[in-house]
């Protein structure tokens, strides 16, 4: 008798231990908070909507809608189901944390260094497949700066998160050739064609050398819409 309660009062502890897991495969929530930031980003209204219409797409194959709450800049994710001809159906929600939330700006919180480590590998190694080294080295520093300072990819940074790595970061931190330095611009404009690559929509990458022999870059997107302008 008494190792059989010894072993019911030891499930009970682990039940209670046990840790409520999101309604959602975390690729999916991921996936879902990337493609929004990069609609917010961009100024392409063909890339915005390329980019919202891949997050419905990928919801509502799990049974999913979101919607963006303005007061935090948190996307919300919750189930088709508790919307009513149109409405938000208060009696169909019947369990609250069939709802995700996963803030938009700053650090995420909900994310794994090493799962955003991995996501950033990934697009280190795209560019090394296909772009020169001192590219590869530049957004391998940019990597590192976005994922040990705001645990997010390189291709979900904000223009004020570009411009601290720019200004700030990379200065201070990144042993840089000259080479390497003068393609800061041009491999970052590289990264936007990764990312713009990844959502189906057309670009071109177009680069000049200034009146003080800078490098600028600059990628037109969709139908004539410029985005980094020279």
């Amino acid at each position: 008798m008494t190792d059989e309660n010894a072993q019911t009062e030891t499930d009970a502890d682990t039940d209670t231990n046990v840790e409520t897991a999101d309604p959602l495969p975390e690729s999916v929530i991921e996936r879902a908070v990337s493609l929004t930031r990069r609609a917010q980003e961009t100024t392409d209204s063909n890339a915005t909507n390329a980019y919202e219409s891949e997050r419905d797409k990928l919801l509502a194959e799990h049974g999913y809608r979101s919607r963006i709450r303005t007061s935090d800049d948190t996307l919300v994710l919750y189930p088709s189901t508790w919307i009513e001809n149109g409405d938000l159906d208060l009696e169909s929600i019947d369990d609250t944390n069939q709802a995700v939330e996963r803030s938009l700006d700053g650090v995420d919180t909900d994310a794994s260094w090493e799962h955003v480590e991995e996501l950033n590998a990934e697009i280190v190694e795209r560019i090394r497949e296909n772009y020169a080294n001192h590219h590869v080295k530049n957004i391998r520093a940019f990597a590192d700066f976005m994922g040990n300072h705001y645990l997010k990819q390189v291709t979900d940074a904000t223009s004020a998160q570009r411009d601290e790595f720019v200004t700030e970061y990379y200065p201070r931190n990144v042993w840089a050739t000259e080479t390497q330095a003068a393609a800061l611009e041009e491999s970052l404009a590289l990264l936007e064609a990764v990312t713009e690559e990844q959502s189906g929509v057309e670009w071109k990458l177009y680069c000049v050398v200034n009146e003080r022999l800078d490098l600028r870059c600059s990628i037109l997107i969709g139908d004539g819409v410029w985005k980094n302008p020279l």
